[in-house]
């Protein structure tokens, strides 16, 4: 290789077998095809101005590395390079290369594209060790080298990127003025800089600004483009950039990101499934008034039945019994409260009808649950809901629920109680004489359990939940999530209920409906909310429900 004597400075533009700081390792002749080839010499590794070309650069590949013969234009930058590194003030090099192919982290092959003086390189090895003066008898100025470890920036770019990509000053140049200073305002308080007032306390604010891009003021923790573009290269390898700035030792790298955003105006509530709460409270009949009181005549028995004459026989009278209940209205209600401060810092979303929402949707849950199968509460409980002013269907008396069984033996699998419950719902079917086609309401773990039913050839004897619907001769099936581990007075786990709810009737006078009440308690600086409603609720029609619990025998 040939090479013209009269070069500026010579130095190691990288060095074999040394890791740098992005975790790369250089290999012996990786850029050997680089050999005698010149290249341009920048600064920085800014390409955005042909200002920052201060020359070129040819490049000798040896054992150890690639050296780099570096000539300076007698330009102004220049000029200014050659002053730098005359004074010592600049004695890093770093190379820019693409077209890597790499084994894990060591570099194999690639093409350096540019050679950039920079102030920090990510290889150890490259430094400046030789400075010539162009006098008379070119004589050796002086030798330049450091003992830091510094670092260098390799730009990893696919094989089809070209060396024209923008770097992170070129896409901070395309901010606008009012942009550049939110950015400026992001990174001083991420840096912990704060506004000074003078001792006249004039709160005049004196704002102190720098760009994150000019290295010649950046603070300790800052980074240099070098390093940045060595931790963007490094992303796709580590996976995010987060990790490829911890590998890069760079600290506070989450200052620069946006922040979190919720993809909801509000928070989600999190709750049990309730499309169950919706069927019931739209289902059960409704009346203006709470006090009900049903009256019925029992003609079943045989006593009245019409009978027939036999001339000069003693007619008998017909002899029937008058049955009645009456059920009267309760209150049912839920309370919240905030503390007013909290409502007022709470700007993303209307936090009060937020909590509002909130307290209907368990209003509704916790009625819905009442009607079917009771609150679950004991009965020494003040929050109770009293069973005889909204009487659960479960439990209630057999006038109005039929009480059948399903009963398997201890050794029962799941398959044998999902079939005596299908034998038990359709046998009982019979002394249904409720309204209309009745909705049967069990767990989900029992639905499960019957469309898994296969027959002897291993195929599924109900295809979906609507055909095992009309083989149970019900309208639908509703899976209510309370029902699991629920048990009846006998201590036997409820299976299901079979009911038309337009035979549960809901009833609250004038101003018992639902309503929401709330008040500032100035005390307490406390927003409270109440929601209530004061209702009765119970069957209206004889023999109108089944419920099925499971009975096992030894």
């Amino acid at each position: 290789m040939q090479k013209n004597e009269q070069y500026d400075f010579s130095g190691w533009a990288t060095k074999n077998n040394l890791k740098c700081s992005d975790g790369r390792i250089i290999m012996r002749d990786a850029f050997k095809q680089n050999d005698g080839l010149n290249v341009p010499l920048v600064w920085n590794h800014e390409h955005n101005d042909p200002l920052n070309v201060l020359g070129h650069a040819m490049l000798e590949n040896r054992d150890e590395g690639v050296y780099a013969y570096c000539y300076l234009n007698d330009t102004e930058s220049g000029k200014a390079a050659r002053t730098l590194i005359e004074h010592g003030d600049v004695c890093s090099l770093s190379i820019y290369a693409n077209q890597l192919k790499q084994n894990g982290p060591n570099v194999l092959h690639g093409s350096i594209r540019e050679v950039s003086l920079v102030l920090a390189g990510a290889n150890p090895g490259a430094y400046i060790d030789t400075i010539i003066a162009h006098s008379d008898n070119d004589e050796e100025e002086c030798i330049i080298t450091t003992g830091e470890d510094i670092k260098l920036a390799h730009a990893d770019k696919p094989d089809n990127e070209t060396d024209n990509e923008e770097t992170i000053g070129d896409v901070f140049n395309t901010l606008t003025e009012k942009q550049k200073k939110v950015v400026y305002a992001m990174i001083g308080i991420a840096l912990g800089e704060k506004d000074d007032t003078d001792d006249n306390n004039n709160k005049e604010e004196k704002t102190m600004k720098h760009n994150v891009f000019d290295e010649d003021t950046r603070p300790e923790d800052t980074i240099s483009h070098s390093d940045m573009q060595a931790t963007f290269a490094d992303v796709r390898r580590y996976g995010s950039l987060r990790d490829s700035a911890l590998a890069h030792g760079i600290e506070h790298i989450d200052y620069l990101f946006p922040d979190a955003e919720t993809m909801e105006s509000k928070p989600l509530f999190i709750n049990n499934n309730t499309d169950w709460v919706q069927k019931v409270m739209n289902g059960v009949h409704h009346t203006p008034f709470s006090r009900i009181k049903s009256v019925f005549a029992d003609i079943s028995e045989d006593d009245a039945r019409a009978k027939g004459y036999i001339a000069g026989n003693y007619k008998k009278e017909e002899v029937f019994s008058l049955l009645k209940r009456t059920t009267t209205p309760t209150t049912v209600y839920k309370k919240q409260k905030f503390d007013r401060d909290d409502l007022i810092d709470i700007t993303d979303f209307e936090a009060a009808g937020w909590i509002k929402t909130e307290m209907r949707m368990k209003l509704d849950e916790e009625l819905a649950i009442a009607y079917l199968i009771g609150d679950g509460r004991l009965s020494s409980s003040d929050d109770k809901i009293n069973e005889q002013n909204i009487r659960p269907i479960v439990g209630d008396e057999d006038l109005f629920n039929i009480k059948a069984h399903v009963a398997v033996s201890n050794s029962a699998t799941d398959d044998d109680k999902a079939k005596a419950f299908i034998r038990t719902v359709i046998k009982a079917r019979k002394n249904y004489k409720g309204s209309g086609n009745p909705q049967l309401f069990t767990t989900e773990d029992m639905l499960t359990n019957m469309l898994l039913l296969e027959d002897n050839t291993g195929r599924a004897l109900y295809d979906d939940v609507s055909k095992l619907a009309t083989k149970l001769r019900v309208k639908e099936i509703v899976t209510v999530p309370p029902l699991e581990g629920r048990t009846n007075s006998s201590g036997n786990a409820i299976l299901g209920i079979l009911v038309n709810l337009a035979d549960y009737n809901v009833g609250a006078d004038k101003g018992g409906s639902v309503n929401m009440f709330d008040d500032f308690d100035i005390d307490y600086n406390a927003q409270k909310y109440l929601i209530e409603t004061r209702c009765s609720g119970a069957l209206t029609k004889p023999y109108s429900a089944i419920t099925f619990d499971l009975t096992v025998s030894g």
